[in-house]
């Protein structure tokens, strides 16, 4: 599942290619009908997210809708994923979300698009289509999308934790709510209601960067060890943003070479200290890593960098 950090992209990257402009929108596949046409030929005003639900924001003004404001809410799940295509005027990824391995395909510039004439024939089951003059976008396999009012989109967000991405948050809510259950820290951590945004990775990268045992309880992290969780994620996931991809590690710990002393690159062979590299001497003191199922994910740590406490 995509984690936070692609979802603020994925919130950048509509407002840049559409904001401002009024939209056609439909449901190639008719799944999402009603909502598209509650919101087509609308301007599409603005976009955020918080944690893994994108709000996509039109003013009202179309033709069908009466002047009322509606937010298209979106959960991209396991396997949503948009994909956008246009002329020159249209720029970064050309897909983000999951399956894919990276998270992204990135778009490559090959000078203007001259013969751009409009989106291509939607391919697969296209949930949503956003088609603008210059350029579209579609979308796949969510498992959520839906038209909702702006009140609906607050309550959202109000049944989320802090997201380390969002401006002005900051590390007391995220401690407050750690510090009052008594269950795994690696469990709460996957909790959105109590850190929006974080999945998997995260999860494992940010408790091993900061030598946490994934088994200790919430109440009992310390208010200093909880604002250092807090602000280290803040890092993590803003690098996550700028470079559309997952980087933990630190350049001290990465591995540069392979065994026939040939050049690595850091992403993905040196992204991580633990995700994924189970059975593997850990990049710090050597531990074979572990893996375990906590509540039925895969967790991944260093017994000998987050012992016990």
């Amino acid at each position: 599942m995509p984690e936070g950090h692609s979802i603020h992209r994925l919130a950048r990257q509509l407002a840049d290619v559409f904001a401002g402009q009024r939209l056609t929108v439909s449901s190639p596949q008719g799944r999402f009908e009603a909502g598209a046409r509650l919101l087509d030929g609308q301007v599409l005003r603005g976009t955020r997210a918080h944690g893994k639900h994108l709000f996509v924001e039109f003013d009202g003004a179309g033709p069908t809708t009466g002047g009322t404001e509606r937010v298209l809410r979106i959960h991209l799940g396991l396997y949503g994923a948009f994909s956008f295509g246009g002329d020159e005027t249209f720029r970064g990824a050309s897909s983000i979300g999951a399956p894919r391995r990276m998270g992204e395909t990135e778009a490559h510039d090959d000078g203007p698009d001259l013969a751009y004439a409009g989106p291509p024939a939607p391919v697969g089951q296209v949930r949503l289509r956003l088609v603008s003059e210059h350029g579209w976008a579609d979308l796949r396999g969510p498992s959520a999308c839906e038209v909702i009012t702006p009140a609906e989109a607050a309550a959202v967000v109000d049944r989320l934790g802090p997201d380390p991405l969002v401006a002005g948050t900051g590390p007391e809510e995220f401690v407050e709510r750690v510090s009052r259950r008594g269950v795994a820290l690696g469990q709460l951590l996957m909790d959105q209601a109590v850190l929006a945004g974080a999945g998997n990775i995260y999860r494992a990268e940010a408790l091993f960067r900061q030598g946490l045992d994934p088994y200790l309880p919430g109440r009992r992290l310390s208010r200093s060890a909880g604002v250092a969780l807090w602000e280290d994620l803040v890092g993590l996931m803003g690098d996550g943003v700028r470079d559309g991809r997952i980087i933990t590690t630190r350049p001290e710990h990465r591995g540069m070479v392979d065994e026939a002393g040939e050049p690595l690159p850091v992403w993905p062979q040196n992204a991580y200290y633990v995700y994924q590299r189970d059975g593997r001497p850990c990049r710090v003191c050597g531990t074979d890593v572990r893996v375990t199922a906590l509540q039925a994910r895969k967790l991944y740590w260093c017994p000998g960098c987050q012992p016990p406490r």
